[in-house]
């Protein structure tokens, strides 16, 4: 028995979890890792077990004060001495507790952020030895991700402080561009292993619908209850349904308890005693159906709800796999229905324009939010295995499963929908895009539509555009499938809004090229509808025969599938992306975002030229890091040619 299988065994576990020996082998040999698996997926064991072999205390990390307590509980139940340091405990509790730290009594302390702005608690972790830091939710880190937490800043300096101590990081979501952001604000090396693992979740079976209108969203989330449930009071488990306001998750709860549910909603402008007797009577199996904004979550880990429902989107792909990741932890089916609405877009465009409180917004940190939120939309939109999309935009490329079979893609996939006339879809597209530049920068999306569509508006006659040839080029298609339309066009980044208070649609750079036939208009067309208006599957298919793929530009399609030596060069883009961070003290997605990395990987530009017709890539990007970047491909494809 090696001596990990005895510190497992002295913990009360009869065998390793798939990857957990990895991790903590990984950890030992190289004194840091960075591990990303999905929550339940044992992470904690990854520094609970090396804790237990290490002389000296362990800190641990988390923003979960409530996870904190049930672990020290749990670790003691096994013969392991912890403890705990948060806000909640009084003064004398918490002296006492230091002073049991600096006698070396704990092999794990778990401290809240805050702590570590303490100058006492930190003067206490230098004098003491201290062999492993882990970081918990090590994504919080993230400044422009879904969950940031600023106190996590301050974890960087507490690392430069231990030296010598071991570095682990934990998270249950993050992107390439998130894991290289967290290396750089933690201070550790580019080449600090990354174990990614676990993602795949074929039980959930996904799902993206538009809606046009209240009833239809209504409509769409009885009937997901009633799949997933069977109906009230049948003992058939739970579902957590988010919502994007706190009026519409209480209106929602409200109309849920009518219809019989046991329902109850949640969100931080609650008191805090009725939001934990909230989370109690959901933990305690007590409501079928809770209704939440994104305030609920962190920590739950009930193993049955079997549905997760999104009345709009959230703000990233991220943000949206680690809500509907909650649902079928006990591996059995469960569904997750994500539902978009036409009003999302133009709305997401203008929170993020008008931030919070009196901050100036730093431009790129709005587009680079904006560029996360478009990447959930282009997954709405489908066009492959709902789980294959999520595991690759998450760089797990090794679980990709070539088709769950169970996500409304899959199954429309099944049905073998017909492809449509690539002539056809370019000559709408670009009328369509004609109407968005005749309104550009003056009006919304809706006045773009009735421009294309032909109808009488006094703003239009004033403006002196019902006289143009594109009023009208699109009369004979009905206008809510043209407003589906020019959303796929933001989606697929050919049209953007500008303005906080009345955002107002622009013709993007890409958008013109598309509209006067410089690149391919690579979109599927939104489904056609006849008889009483109905929802449109998201998930319908994009229609991208290989004969007809043309190279102009990577980024006019879905992100492809890199094979091995591409993905060897999309690893060596992303070292030298955080050492370019690093050198100007910025955030790796200022450098370039994965999906511009990944698109360098497949063109493999040999000068600047081909490097712009990546995704992402302008004039400005390329003369700026464009020489770097060329000289990561020139480096990658010598080696590859070397006997």
């Amino acid at each position: 028995m090696t001596d990990l299988d005895a510190a497992l065994a002295r913990l009360g576990y009869a065998a390793f979890r798939p990857g957990q020996r990895e991790a903590i082998e990984t950890l030992f040999a190289h004194g840091r890792l960075l591990l990303v698996a999905p929550t339940g997926g044992g992470k904690s064991l990854s520094y609970q077990l090396p804790a237990t072999i290490l002389s000296g205390t362990t800190l641990v990390v988390s923003p979960l004060v409530a996870l904190m307590a049930d672990q020290v509980q749990a670790l003691e139940a096994r013969g392991v001495r912890a403890t705990y340091l948060a806000s909640t405990l009084e003064a004398p509790e918490m002296r006492r507790r230091m002073a049991q730290m600096a006698r070396q009594e704990f092999a794990l302390a778990y401290v809240a952020p805050e702590r570590l702005a303490f100058p006492g608690f930190r003067g206490l972790i230098r004098e003491i030895d201290c062999p492993l830091v882990a970081v918990d939710e090590a994504h919080c880190i993230s400044e422009w991700g879904h969950d940031f937490r600023p106190e996590y800043l301050t974890i960087g300096a507490l690392l430069a402080d231990l030296p010598r101590a071991r570095v682990l990081a934990c998270t249950a979501t993050a992107t390439p561009i998130v894991r290289d952001e967290i290396l750089a604000r933690l201070g550790l090396p580019p080449d600090t292993p990354q174990i990614v693992r676990g993602f795949a979740r074929p039980n959930l079976a996904l799902r993206a619908a538009e809606i046009v209108g209240r009833r239809e969203r209504e409509r769409l989330v009885d009937s997901a209850l009633s799949e997933a449930l069977e109906g009230p009071k049948r003992g058939r488990g739970t579902a957590i349904v988010y919502a994007p306001t706190r009026k519409q998750a209480e209106e929602e709860s409200e109309r849920l308890a009518e219809r019989g549910w046991r329902a109850r909603s949640y969100h931080a402008g609650l008191d805090g005693r009725t939001r934990d007797t909230v989370q109690r009577e959901f933990a305690e199996g007590g409501l079928e159906v809770i209704v939440a904004t994104n305030a609920f979550g962190m920590g739950i880990d009930r193993p049955d709800v079997r549905a997760v429902i999104h009345l709009g989107p959230p703000g990233s792909i991220e943000a949206y796999y680690q809500e509907v990741g909650r649902a079928g932890r006990d591996g059995a089916p469960a569904l997750g229905l994500l539902l978009v609405g036409a009003r999302d877009l133009p709305l997401r465009r203008a929170l993020l324009e008008r931030g919070a409180g009196e901050a100036v917004l730093d431009p790129a940190v709005v587009e680079h939010k904006w560029s996360m939120f478009l990447e959930l939309m282009r997954w709405a939109e489908g066009g492959s295995c709902r789980h294959d999309a999520i595991l690759r935009y998450f760089g797990d490329e090794a679980e990709t499963l070539a088709g769950c079979g169970r996500c409304d893609v899959c199954l429309a996939l099944e049905e073998k929908p017909e492809a449509g006339d690539p002539e056809r879809v370019t000559l709408i597209v670009r009328k369509a895009l004609s109407g968005v530049a005749r309104v550009h920068g003056r009006f919304g999306l809706q006045l773009a539509v009735k421009l294309v569509h032909g109808d009488a508006d006094e703003r239009l006659e004033r403006a002196g555009l019902t006289k143009v040839q594109t009023f009208g080029n699109l009369r004979d298609q009905p206008s809510p499938w043209l407003i589906a339309l020019l959303r796929r066009c933001v989606s697929a980044g050919w049209v953007s809004f500008e303005g906080a208070d009345r955002p107002v649609v622009t013709l993007t750079e890409d958008g013109r090229a598309v509209m006067k036939g410089e690149r391919p208009a690579r979109l599927l067309l939104p489904p056609s509808s006849s008889g009483p208006k109905r929802v449109e599957r998201v998930g319908s298919r994009r229609v991208e025969p290989a004969a007809d793929r043309a190279p102009e530009r990577v980024a006019d399609r879905e992100p492809v599938e890199l094979d091995a030596a591409a993905l060897a060069l999309f690893e060596a883009l992303r070292r030298h992306r955080l050492a370019v961070a690093r050198t100007e003290g910025v955030a790796p997605f200022i450098v370039a975002s994965d999906r511009t990395l990944r698109d360098i990987a497949a063109l493999r530009p040999r000068d600047l030229a081909e490097l712009e017709r990546a995704h992402g890539v302008g004039r400005h990007k390329a003369a700026r890091y464009g020489a770097g970047l060329l000289q990561v491909v020139a480096a990658q494809a010598s080696r590859a040619h070397e006997p």
